[in-house]
């Protein structure tokens, strides 16, 4: 059932009041009826105003004022409280902070980064003046002054820590730096700032100015795990008495406190000088030194010979560096890492990491130094898979002096071809591995390249030869077709930082203005290695604090293509090629592993000197799992300082560690790219002979043809005593040649390939054939041994036929220097005269053999002439000077060096 409702409305003018508001009414009616409309008036509440009187003024601010005074007096309190009672509890122990410990990639321990052995006291008395002196002038100058806060510090890091509007500025006195270093962590809050004020302030009052300066110099971290200033001053400068310190050493010691890892000697010595400057200039201000003094000590040289490092030395360069790196990471400094108690993991492989280091202390492994500066070297190895640095070594005395050649630039030499010439190349689509190049005796806009292999200039060269042999030509002429910026881009994707200086052709064979890393080219050669991929190669994985929460956790940035698969395919097959036989890198083996690689080396460039010896060295390969490089050299060249030896020591150092290092890991090979572009060279050539004829006196080659048009043929020999075959000749489109370049009583090898002129692809060699050429006797005739009276008939005399003059009818008489009738029978010459290949050869003339021998020309007109008249001879089938009579033959002559 629906229920209605009735709704009733009542008017607002039913329910106002009488009075006043009736006469609005009723004035209202009448303004209506008089056309007019009453203006509508909003009534509001006026407020009261509050007048701030200047009474009113003083006496809010004398409030918080008081309130602030109030605030500050209880915080003083609480402070001063605080300091007492954390001083009180430690005074008897003094704790230090808890050693932070290094682990593998197992995650064992490897070692401790801090314990007592690196620490040594000293008391205030054993410590010279000026060395206290110095401290103060540069860590505090108001040391002596302040109550343990320098509040006009304070005030300079709180202003700066506002406009970076972080935690930026210590503005910790001497007082407050000992306070840290004795009771607490070294992370950067305002609740750590505070605690630190309070035990400084506490410090200052239970101790005097020069018990706080020695417990401050006693504690204070030196970097390369030196803590204090007894143990710094051995590790650096071998002295024990602080007083043996000289000025120049005070202030060096002085300026490592800012900076331990930046500043100290060790690892960066050029800073360290700049650093030392520094501290002497506010010396010489504060009217601690003379000008004189601090001139004398800003010039003088560190020598790391005079550093004596402590005993617990293991796996030194790695975990340094790793160090380093963390700090990177962290945003924390080498002190706090060292001793905040951190668990800091790596990617140490100890295995790897104690066969490098074996290796380096082998002083076989290096040439031998005329005096006490040894040749140096650095490796690093590296999994390009994931970029976990495996091992590292910064030198044969890197626990001596600590400075990591690892991370020290040098000269690259031609290991650095495929990073700006080869690679680019590839990368473009334009060139590959079987393109030709040219190497010819050029200039380039007034660079002038040469080469250093023994065959020089062979012309045209493919791109696989050329980096095989290393030669110098085609990499230069290769970089100039493809364009300097090109390569100077390429290598910058790499990770190459280049000077705005190595704009020009040299960069192809690494000529650099400041040269580059071990590490650099490890990270590089890694992306040949990785297909293309970027690889970001780092030491550590995790760190935890003390309280095991993770600080830090590595994760892999996302990987670039920095160049195509198919060009990283091809550069690891030229690579390859390399270690190979006939290639610089082929002692590169690798426990049955493919290996590909590139050798490196500089010569010494010194003005003036007439030498062979070279510079630096270097082997940079790789397998399917790792990447190495390998570097030796001495730390100062100079003309006593060179090495005699190329890059082959590098080659075998690298076989060395590699072989033991991943002898029992599985093995893996490079993975194709799916879209590959290859062209198959033409197939082996089969049936090869090679006969010596002994009365051509040459050696006669043959073979089986092979099928496909625009195929010939090169052919290669090897003397017994040379270590390579050389091509010996180019595009011989026949199937027989012969060699007249030969000498008697020597030996030697050939074999012949194929090559196709369209693909510009060479086949495999063929089988290898030994000829040994024999020393021929020859017998003189009883009237040349025995010539009798030269006056009696039929003995001397032309119309007689006699033997003691021959007829100048050019039949063998060596008497006038033409090649025609000269005394030299091989080609090459005699000394009467020099056939066209320059040659040295001798026989016996042809007027001794009695018409048994002939004379064969050496215009190469294929005439031989007997002693007694002419008469067509072998040489219509032999010519000797490239124009031949025959078709399915022809002559060898060596290419014109």
């Amino acid at each position: 059932m629906r229920r209605r409702f009735l709704v009733y409305t009542v008017s607002n003018r039913d329910r106002r009041p009488q009075g006043r508001q009736g006469e609005g009414s009723r004035l209202m009616a009448e303004r209506q009826s008089s056309g007019r409309t009453a203006p509508q008036k909003k009534t509001t509440k006026k407020k009261g105003k509050r007048k701030f009187t200047l009474r009113n003024t003083l006496i809010v601010l004398f409030f918080t004022g008081a309130l602030v005074v109030l605030c500050g007096i209880i915080g003083y309190f609480i402070i001063t409280l605080n300091g007492e009672k954390i001083l009180n509890a430690n005074k008897d122990q003094f704790n230090f902070a808890e050693s932070s410990v290094v682990y593998d990639r197992d995650g064992n321990q490897i070692l401790k980064l801090f314990t007592d052995e690196n620490r040594e006291n000293v008391e205030y008395s054993q410590i010279p003046k000026l060395l206290a002196d110095a401290f103060v002038a540069v860590e505090d100058r108001r040391f002596r002054e302040h109550s343990g806060l320098d509040f006009i510090s304070i005030g300079r890091a709180v202003v700066k820590d506002i406009v970076a509007r972080s935690a930026v500025e210590g503005g910790s006195t001497i007082t407050q730096q000992l306070a840290k270093n004795m009771f607490l962590s070294h992370d950067k809050t305002i609740l750590r700032k505070a605690t630190e004020a309070s035990i400084a302030l506490a410090l200052d009052r239970n101790f005097t100015k020069d018990q706080i300066l020695e417990m401050y110099l006693n504690r204070i971290f030196f970097g390369q795990r030196a803590s204090g200033i007894k143990a710094a001053a051995e590790l650096y400068f071998g002295k024990e008495d602080l007083n043996d310190l000289e000025v120049w050493e005070i202030a060096t010691l002085a300026g490592i406190p800012k900076a331990p890892s930046a500043f100290n000697p060790l690892s960066n010595p050029e800073k360290s000088k700049e650093r030392r400057a520094v501290v002497l200039q506010l010396m010489y201000e504060q009217g601690l030194i003379t000008k004189s003094q601090m001139d004398e000590a800003k010039a003088v040289d560190y020598d790391p010979d005079k550093a004596k490092r402590p005993n617990n030395t293991v796996f030194m360069a790695f975990v340094d560096y790793a160090i380093d790196e963390a700090m990177r990471v962290t945003n924390k400094t080498e002190e706090e890492l060292r001793l905040g108690g951190y668990e800091i993991h790596t990617t140490l492989n100890v295995k790897a990491q104690t066969i490098m280091e074996d290796e380096f202390k082998n002083d076989d492994n290096f040439e031998k130094s005329g005096d006490e500066q040894k040749v140096q070297g650095a490796m690093i190895v590296a999994d390009h898979r994931n970029g976990e640095i495996e091992a590292m070594v910064g030198g044969r005395d890197y626990a001596k002096n600590g400075w990591n050649r690892v991370v020290v630039p040098r000269q690259p030499g031609s290991s650095f071809k495929p990073i700006t010439s080869y690679g680019p190349a590839l990368q473009s689509g334009n060139w590959f591995p079987w393109s030709t190049l040219r190497d010819d005796k050029e200039c380039f806009n007034g660079y002038c390249p040469s080469d250093s292999n023994r065959n020089k200039y062979i012309g045209p060269v493919s791109m696989s030869q050329a980096i095989k042999e290393s030669r110098n030509l085609p990499a230069v002429w290769l970089l100039n077709q493809i364009g300097v910026g090109t390569g100077l881009e390429f290598a910058k994707n790499l990770g190459f930082n280049l000077s705005s200086e190595d704009r020009n052709l040299a960069i192809a064979l690494g000529g650099l203005t400041h040269g580059v890393t071990p590490m650099e080219m490890t990270q590089a050669y890694s992306v040949f290695a990785n297909g293309g991929k970027s690889v970001d190669l780092h030491t550590i994985t995790l760190i935890k604090d003390k309280n095991g929460l993770t600080e830090y956790e590595y994760k892999a940035p996302k990987s670039k293509q920095l160049m195509s698969p198919e060009a990283a395919w091809y550069m690891t097959q030229i690579l390859q090629g390399v270690t190979e036989q006939g290639g610089t890198g082929a002692r590169a083996k690798v426990s049955g592993r493919p290996v590909a690689g590139k050798t490196g080396t500089t010569q010494h460039g010194i003005p003036g000197l007439k030498s062979a010896a070279n510079r630096d060295v270097w082997f940079v390969g790789y397998t399917p799992e790792w990447t190495a490089a390998v570097w030796m050299g001495y730390d100062k060249t100079d003309k006593d300082h060179l090495l005699k030896k190329s890059s082959g020591q590098t080659v075998d150092f690298f076989t060395k560690v590699m072989n033991a290092a991943m002898k029992d890991m599985p093995k893996s090979s490079f993975k194709k790219p799916s879209g590959v572009k290859e062209t198959k060279p033409p197939t082996g050539v089969n049936g090869f002979n090679a006969v010596y004829i002994q009365e051509r006196g040459d050696v006669q080659l043959s073979w089986t043809a092979v099928e496909g048009s625009n195929v010939s043929y090169r052919i290669y020999r090897k003397e017994a005593s040379e270590p390579d075959f050389k091509r010996i000749l180019d595009q011989v489109d026949a199937i027989a040649a012969e060699d007249i370049s030969i000498e008697q009583g020597k030996s030697y090898e050939y074999y012949v390939t194929a090559y196709d002129a369209n693909t510009k692809l060479e086949s495999a060699s063929s089988a290898k054939v030994k000829v040994d050429i024999p020393i021929e006797e020859i017998q003189l005739p009883d009237d040349v041994l025995n010539p009798g009276d030269p006056n009696a008939p039929g003995n001397g005399q032309p119309e007689d036929g006699g033997n003691g003059q021959v007829p100048p009818d050019g039949t063998g008489q060596p008497d006038s220097g033409n090649p025609e009738g000269g005394q030299g029978e091989t080609p090459g010459g005699s000394p009467g005269g020099e056939a066209p290949n320059g040659n040295d050869g001798e026989s016996a003339p042809g007027w001794l053999d009695n018409g048994n021998s002939g004379n064969r020309n050496g215009n190469g007109n294929g005439q031989e002439n007997n002693a007694r008249g002419n008469k067509p001879g072998r040489g219509n089938n032999r010519p000797d000077a490239g124009n031949p009579h025959e078709s399915s033959s022809t002559s060898i002559v060596p290419p014109q060096e």
